[in-house]
């Protein structure tokens, strides 16, 4: 889910409260935005055009180096929000696959590495986002985040499992609900729709 992803990038901000905890609370919220951002993409072409799982990994490395050896603001943010970006990008090879119903279609796409210019396969330890495990990783995120966190913050992280576990307990009926949306929806509208559910789009 794009929610744990963002728990993660959020924890990694988060390990500068042993460090440099006066940039904490932006490096959280980098972490959270940085985060979620990849999967912008599915107004493109979903895990492909915002996904850099080996670019992401690569530059984190000197930038972490950077913001532990010459820790401002800025050196600390863009470790943050590196790290955030690799963590989501290498995270999606362990999902279900790139489907709308991964849990039935069995694909053969997880993300894409522009690096070595294929897709890499699901390793499917998630079966799917939204499935029950899922929700266990954003737990496993987001619980320690309640312990170190206060005021907006946590509340952030409240809402963010809340909304978790919603998705969690309607994932397997999303596309049927899309599908009445987009029924419902009107043409002009369609153009807002992300581009993952072309399919249900084109079918109307």
């Amino acid at each position: 889910m794009a929610t744990t992803h963002a728990l993660y990038g959020m924890a990694a901000g988060a390990v500068t409260l042993a460090t440099v905890p006066e940039y904490a609370p932006v490096a959280m919220l980098v972490g959270y935005v940085a985060g979620f951002l990849p999967d912008l993409d599915a107004y493109a072409e979903h895990r492909r055009t915002l996904h850099f799982p080996v670019y992401f990994s690569v530059l984190a490395v000197p930038a972490t180096l950077l913001a532990a050896l010459w820790p401002t603001l800025a050196s600390v943010s863009l470790a943050t929000a590196l790290v955030a970006l690799a963590a989501h990008s290498v995270m999606d090879a362990g999902g279900g696959g790139l489907s709308l119903r991964p849990w039935v279609e069995q694909p053969d796409r997880a993300v894409y590495s522009h690096y070595h210019g294929r897709w890499v396969a699901p390793r499917r330890f998630v079966a799917y986002d939204g499935a029950p495990s899922d929700l266990v990783l954003a737990l496993a995120a987001g619980l320690p985040l309640l312990a170190v966190t206060a005021g907006s913050v946590r509340l952030l992280v409240v809402a963010t499992l809340v909304f978790s576990g919603v998705y969690v307990l309607v994932r397997k009926r999303l596309v049927e609900i899309v599908t009445v949306a987009i029924r419902y929806t009107p043409r002009r509208l369609l153009v807002l729709v992300p581009r993952r559910f072309d399919e249900l789009v084109d079918g109307e």
